[in-house]
């Protein structure tokens, strides 16, 4: 079978694929083949720019098992060595390899095309030629380094000489590629037997490796390694714990799935479906519309609109085939029911129990009944199971009632009396909902022209106000009856009224869904309260009715107060939907993510405005950008963007390089400085996001990465399309660093801090390597006789226990050292010139008087002194022993307080 090569979309990812789609495949098979398991072996893989723009690829294997497909997140080096299959799998008649195809992949400077092929010894003229056995991987690499020579790879080499000592590639590795805030005992630096395995693997020249060195092309070829990835592989394949209830997680939905385009004239496709759920989606919206008679089978289409319907039984097989493809946690269905059929209700529920079978959950589990007070299950208790949102009326039967009044009323028809929920709104007979006409078996029918133009002028009119308003057909739904509330347990909606009678009835199993502009409102004004709402229960926040060309509205400001269901329109690649998409790579892109632990506690209140989390330690970005690597087909001028994206106390500051020197799309330098976001105060809740625009404006690709999942140091970060696909050589070259905020009052602290830790540890090491080193300068300290500091501290004890309380003691204003670091004595002032001591020669003549607190304790009088520089003078030793009191009193006086 030949071998294909396809751009893998980065939003499709799952284990095992399903049969074949195609529905010509599938006639073709089971008429060849009626009583045969063939169909099995085939195999469709569906690729394109965007859930939308679909290709599929059909395949026929020759096993019963399809072994399992897995595709890895690209690191630099792997989207180069694709590049190269690519090259290699495109040949000839003869099997060579045609040099135009390396023009056409590298279009942007024919002429540095030309001379890297000239320097890599290969053929040049675009007509030539390759051998296989020449263009080998070696081959390809040397052409790269011609074509795209890297000149800040030897910026960062940390030695003057052509190669590096393994010392300082180790020093290289622990410093600069390390994440400060790692624990050394939790993540131990590299040892020496990493380090060497490292070396052999990335160094071209094995010479060097034996001696233990690396070149400047072997660091380049370890900095595009997947050990140097932006996002290391354990940390989006890592397993967040799935044992939270529900209404913990943020879970992955679409807002009318089934559209393919706008909202007014799009086309609807059962294969969104697929798509979403291959994507990882975990909530999915369904606007169920009554079919046509005769067939009368529900269809699925946005209502009062020009969009194509679809059957309700297709999307409900496509659903059953792709559910639980990525993902087993449960997936929810959204249903916006405007079928009013008791008939086609019915049908519904048929279709739903038959198709899903056992994945439908039709009764809540034992041990989680519905309740107040009462949590609702985990995803973990509810793996592989498909869940209705649906709205839940009695179980009463609808009455049977026939009329026998002349020509207004069917005779067969039915009415229905159905109750529904306290809280949402209860039908009127005598003012039905519009379009809800059969659900009362035509009773309310007009009896007169007159009516009959009043309700279509009043259903016009109703029509309109869907189509411009902003909740759009959002709360025009019917009643449900048996057959779909039976279906209805864990995920119950219902009208919003307040956030007191929410808290009052503490029903887990209610949800409340949110139009946008009405979301943003509540955060505005009741940030708190919806944050403590969405501990407790699940809200779905869905665009505004007057989006009308499917754009999206920023996802993040719900996730900071805990929104669970942020549904989005999936066929609308802008920025909110990468922003989505970015986010729920994580986790396995199970569709679920745990939320921050601010946002599950009951003991403790978060205010997403808030400028200070007690319980969380902030961090500071650094980002610094060096290079780019095949940016763009064209010679133009780029340029790159940074912003972070988080809570509305982050910063908030957009910054932007120059842009480049000269329409050079192959290897741009900027080399500018850094670019700090200093304060980020959640740094689970917030995103890096890296744009390349060229001159003109137009994107040429970014990327989104949360700032958890980011690792420090020097980095190629691979970019994404707006599709949030992969692109294979464009690329940044940057470093990175993440640490902990120190406001700047304490930044001073900090440093010396660290430095006496360093000295410490520094004058320690030695010490230790000998037993018993340590305890020989304890046993001299107890043999020295006291000192004058001694002396001094002895006084200062004694004063506090003598001295009247009214009385302060003597403070001397510590040295700033002291203060920083209490363990290190301060240095020893140089006295002024005004209190320097004189020679015992020079005492004598001194006139400076004494004080009065001297006087008491001298039995002559004081001698006369030359005039000369003031100064506190010793007092005379007296020629009586003193007492107790006198001694004290003039220890206290030996070193008078500073005036």
């Amino acid at each position: 079978m030949a071998t294909s090569h396809l751009n893998w979309p980065a939003t499709r990812l799952f284990s095992l694929f399903c049969l074949s789609q195609h529905t010509k495949v599938r006639n073709v098979f089971n008429m060849d083949f009626p009583d045969s398991n063939h169909l099995t072996k085939t195999l469709t893989i569906v690729s394109g720019p965007d859930t939308v723009n679909l290709t599929y690829h059909n395949f026929f294997a020759s096993k019963d098992k399809v072994s399992q497909v897995t595709l890895s997140f690209c690191s630099k080096q792997l989207c180069l060595n694709r590049r190269y299959t690519r090259l290699s799998l495109h040949t000839n008649k003869d099997g060579k390899i045609p040099v135009k195809n390396i023009y056409k992949m590298f279009p942007a400077d024919k002429k540095r095309v030309e001379s890297a092929l000239a320097s890599a010894h290969l053929p040049k003229g675009k007509f030539d030629t390759i051998k296989s056995d020449v263009f080998t991987e070696s081959a390809f690499k040397l052409f790269l380094q011609n074509l795209c020579p890297r000149p800040e790879i030897y910026e960062i080499f940390t030695s003057n000489k052509p190669t590096m000592t393994r010392e300082n590639f180790t020093k290289f590795l622990n410093e600069k590629q390390r994440d400060s805030r790692h624990n050394e005992e939790l993540f131990p630096r590299l040892r020496q037997d990493q380090i060497k395995a490292l070396m052999d693997k990335y160094e071209p020249v094995s010479s060097n490796s034996n001696r233990n060195l690396i070149s400047p092309e072997g660091l380049l070829f370890f900095l595009m390694g997947p050990e140097t990835s932006v996002v290391m592989q354990d940390t989006l394949a890592k397993s967040q714990d799935m044992t939270q209830p529900i209404p913990h997680y943020f879970i992955k939905s679409s807002h009318n799935t089934y559209l393919t385009a706008g909202q007014f004239s799009g086309v609807s496709s059962p294969e969104m479906y697929r798509q979403c759920l291959l994507s990882g989606c975990r909530c999915l919206e369904l606007d169920c519309w009554k079919g046509k008679p005769p067939e009368e089978e529900p269809i699925i289409t946005h209502g009062f609109t020009m969009t194509t319907e679809i059957l309700f039984k297709d999307v409900i097989e496509a659903i059953a085939e792709s559910a639980f493809k990525t993902s087993q946690y449960p997936v929810i269905l959204s249903f916006e029911n405007h079928v009013d059929s008791v008939k086609q209700q019915e049908k519904m529920a048929n279709y739903c129990k038959t198709i899903f079978g056992d994945a439908l959950l039709t009764d809540p589990l034992d041990k989680y009944p519905l309740k107040p007070g009462q949590q609702i299950p985990s995803p973990s208790e509810l793996m592989g199971k498909i869940l209705i949102k649906n709205k839940k009326g009695s179980h009463e039967k609808p009455a049977q009632t026939k009329k026998t009044s002349t020509g207004a009323t069917d005779p067969t028809a039915t009415t229905a009396s159905p109750t529904q929920d306290p809280n949402s709104a209860c039908p009127d007979p005598a003012n039905p909902a519009p379009g809800s006409q059969e659900n009362h078996g035509g009773l309310n029918r007009p009896q007169s022209v007159e009516d009959a133009e009043e309700q279509e002028d009043t259903e016009e009119q109703d029509e309109e106000k869907m189509k411009t308003s902003d909740e759009g057909t959002a709360g025009q739904e019917v009643t449900a009856y048996e057959a779909m509330s039976s279906l209805v347990n864990y995920i119950q909606p219902n009208k919003f009224v307040s956030f007191d009678n929410a808290r009052k009835k503490n029903k887990s199993y209610v949800i409340s869904s949110f139009v946008e502009t009405r979301g943003e409102a509540m955060i505005s004004k009741t940030a708190v309260e919806f944050v403590e709402y969405n501990k407790r229960q699940m809200s779905r926040i869905y665009p505004k009715g007057t989006r009308m060309d499917s754009s999206n509205y920023s996802p993040r400001p719900f996730w900071n107060v805990g929104c669970q269901m942020v549904a989005l329109n999936y066929q609308t690649m802008d920025f909110p939907m990468q922003l989505n998409m970015a986010l729920f790579e994580f986790n396995g892109r199970t569709g679920y993510l745990l939320k921050h632990d601010v946002m599950r506690r009951t003991d403790k209140k978060f205010d997403p405005f808030c400028d200070r989390i007690d319980t969380v330690i902030a961090s500071t970005l650094t980002i610094k950008i060096y290079s780019g690597q095949f940016l763009s087909d064209k010679s133009v001028k780029t340029g790159v963007e940074v912003e972070l994206i988080g809570l509305p106390g982050d910063p908030k500051k957009k910054y932007r390089t120059k842009w480049s020197t000269t329409p050079n799309a192959i290897n741009p330098v900027w080399n500018e400085e850094p670019f700090v976001f200093e304060k980020i105060l959640i740094p689970e809740m917030a995103s890096l996001r890296i744009v390349v625009h060229e001159e003109n404006g137009k994107f040429l690709g970014h990327r989104i990465i949360p700032l958890d999942a980011i690792q420090s140091g020097f980095h190629h970060i691979c970019l994404r399309s707006e599709s949030n696909m992969p692109l294979t050589l464009p690329a940044l070259f940057v470093y990175i660093e993440v640490k902990d905020y120190i406001p700047a009052a304490f930044a001073g602290a900090w440093i010396f801090a660290l430095a006496f830790l360093q000295r410490k540890k520094r004058l320690l090491t030695p010490m230790t390597s000998q037993p018993g080193l340590l305890r020989r300068p304890q046993k001299r300290l107890k043999k020295r006789p006291r000192t004058r500091r001694t002396l001094h501290k002895l006084q200062q004890n004694l004063l506090l226990k003598i001295r009247p309380r009214t009385q302060k003691a003597p403070h001397q204003k510590p040295h700033p050292s002291a203060r920083l670091c209490p363990t290190r004595r301060p240095p020893r002032r140089r006295p002024l010139e005004s209190q320097r001591r004189l020679p015992q020669s020079q005492r004598s003549r001194r006139t400076t008087p004494l004080p009065p607190l001297c006087l008491p304790l001298m039995t002559q009088p004081a001698r006369k002194l030359p005039e000369g520089p003031s100064r506190w003078p010793r007092p005379v030793r007296p020629a009586h022993r003193p007492s107790r009191s006198d001694q004290v009193t003039r220890l206290s006086r030996r070193r008078p307080a500073k005036v």
